[in-house]
């Protein structure tokens, strides 16, 4: 097997980027030995160079300077780890417009630019991967990407956010209130002290965007996407739910009805029986149903540093074989 290195440059080194720097670091060997890939990270992009942090990294690793990254000729794959819209959406484009190949696992950023993003790609002659960006570890985009791409895709439905499906279960197990449940996510590190990307379902309205373009080949912008989230939610109706032998269970929905495609984020009842019911606390899970290989449900932890960080690993993996000359 022919070995070649493979140069990365990370954009930012918050909890995702430190997870894809020590899953890179964890399993450089086996990733070698299986992928004939010597895969290092060449620089790192942070706001300080000079901060304290938990990782030791090389000398001249860390910079402040997006330029010497997006303009460094032996920097193969760029790897977006910011977070927000700006300037992630902008810096992307850069990156391809230079000939990189860029990861990224930023939800909002790709659902916003999702067209703008994909044509870079395809005008440069790049790739464009963002396995990361929905359900952290969770395979999903890759399966539809390929094992599932030789089927009509009829439904999708998931539950994509940790934080509320936390909350939620926590609120239907333990008779909790609302209130209390998210401060104790919060003190947990399972919601943010802003929380309202996730509990009114807007982080997931994001991750179900980039799933209809993938599995039904539609552009939605994520703020055309009827979306409610859990801050409505009381323990009677937790309870009006139990009576009912359902759960509530913040639901993305995508669905092809024949006459056209239907989606939506909201709270819902889910049957104990259905199989999305007993997906508990911080875990994600995506029920799929094709015309060909009927229905299929993918589950695991949906954030994380290291579950999002192998994901991420994945994408760099897999761009990097077919950037190998002469490999076999």
């Amino acid at each position: 097997m022919i070995k070649k290195q493979i140069v990365v440059g990370l954009l930012g080194f918050g909890n995702v980027g430190t997870g894809t720097y020590q899953a890179l670091e964890m399993n450089r060997e086996a990733i070698k030995e299986q992928s004939g890939l010597d895969i290092s990270i060449g620089k790192i992009l942070v706001r300080d160079p000079q901060k304290d942090r938990s990782i030791s990294i090389p000398p001249g690793v860390l910079t402040d300077d997006a330029g010497s990254i997006l303009n460094d000729p032996t920097i193969d794959i760029v790897v977006e780890l910011l977070g927000g819209l700006h300037p992630a959406g902008e810096l992307m484009l850069q990156a391809m417009n230079n000939g990189k190949h860029v990861v990224t696992a930023n939800k909002a950023a790709l659902a916003a630019n999702f067209k703008a993003l994909e044509k870079a790609a395809i005008d440069n002659g790049v790739q464009l991967r963002y396995e990361a960006s929905v359900a952290g570890g969770i395979p999903i985009l890759n399966a539809i990407r390929t094992a599932l791409c030789s089927n009509q895709i009829l439904e999708i439905k998931g539950i994509l956010n940790g934080t509320t499906n936390y909350m939620l279960t926590q609120m239907t197990d333990h008779g909790l209130a609302y209130d209390d449940v998210l401060k104790t996510a919060q003190e947990k590190g399972f919601a943010e002290a802003d929380p309202t990307d996730d509990v009114e379902g807007y982080d997931v309205a994001n991750k179900l965007s980039i799933l209809i373009a993938l599995a039904f080949g539609t552009i939605v912008s994520p703020k055309d996407i009827p979306t409610k989230g859990i801050s409505g939610i009381t323990k009677e109706f937790i309870g009006e739910a139990k009576s009912r032998n359902n759960k509530i269970k913040l639901i993305a929905t995508a669905r092809n009805n024949g006459a056209g495609l239907e989606y939506r984020v909201e709270p819902e009842e889910i049957p104990f029986h259905h199989p999305l019911a007993g997906v508990n606390n911080e875990f994600n899970a995506i029920f799929i149903e094709g015309n060909a290989v009927g229905e299929l449900m993918f589950y695991g932890r949906g954030a994380g540093p290291l579950p999002t960080g192998s994901a991420v690993l994945g994408d760099i993996i897999d761009i990097g074989k077919t950037i190998v000359p002469g490999r076999v």
